[in-house]
C-alpha cells in the first residue's frame, strides 16, 4: 500500500501528515520528513512507499484552520490505527477530551474505564502514531507537569497554550 504525504508550515514547526488511499491519517507529527513517521504506523497498516503531495485537500485545511485557532478543526478528520482493545479504545477517548481542558494520566485511565491502568494510558500517548488528531498533548502529569511528548515539550506546551488561549475555556494550563 502506498500513502500520500504532504508537510505543514506551522508557527511551531514543520508538521508533516501521512495518509491512506481512503483519506484517514496514518501517523502524524511535527518533522519534516514521512520517515519519521511510517516506522509509528501498526505494520498491518505501515505503508510500502509515500509520495509527497503539495496539498492533502481537507486535512491539510483543517491543520491550518486549527494553527489559525479553530482548535478543533481537527476533531473530525478520519483517523486509522490498530493495538490492543483497551489502546483503541483509549485513543477514542482521548478525542473526545476537548481543547482547553487537559487532563492527567489518572483521569485518562478513569475516562477509559480502567481506572488502575494509569500506566496503560501513558501507554497509550506513547504510541498514538497520529498526534494532533489523537491529542495526546491533552494528558498531563498529576500536579500539571508536562510529561512526555514525542514531539517535544516545548511542542506539547505551544498546543496546551494555544487551546487554552482560542477555546473559551477558563483556567488554562498550570505553568511548568
Amino acid at each position: 500500500m502506498h500513502a500520500e504525504t504532504t508537510t505543514i508550515t506551522t508557527p511551531v514547526g514543520p508538521f508533516t501528515v501521512v495518509v491512506d488511499a481512503d483519506g484517514a491519517v496514518l501517523a502524524s507529527g511535527w518533522t519534516t520528513t514521512a520517515c519519521d513517521l511510517i516506522p509509528l504506523v501498526h505494520p498491518s497498516l505501515r505503508p510500502t512507499g509515500a509520495r509527497r503531495r503539495d496539498d492533502l485537500g481537507a486535512i491539510g485545511k483543517a491543520v491550518a484552520a486549527y494553527h489559525d485557532g479553530d482548535v478543533e478543526a481537527v476533531a473530525d478528520v478520519p483517523v486509522r490505527q490498530v493495538s490492543s482493545p483497551f489502546i483503541a479504545h483509549a485513543w477514542e477517548v482521548l478525542r473526545a477530551v476537548p481543547a482547553g481542558r487537559p487532563i492527567t494520566y489518572t483521569e485518562f485511565a478513569l475516562l477509559a474505564s480502567r481506572p488502575a491502568a494509569v500506566r496503560a494510558a501513558a501507554s497509550a500517548c506513547a504510541r498514538n502514531a497520529a498526534a494532533l488528531f489523537v491529542p495526546c498533548h491533552r494528558v498531563l502529569r498529576t500536579g500539571g507537569a508536562l510529561g512526555g511528548f514525542r514531539w517535544g515539550t516545548d511542542v506539547k506546551r505551544w498546543l496546551l497554550d494555544h487551546e487554552t488561549a482560542t477555546s473559551g475555556h477558563v483556567g488554562g494550563v498550570p505553568p511548568v
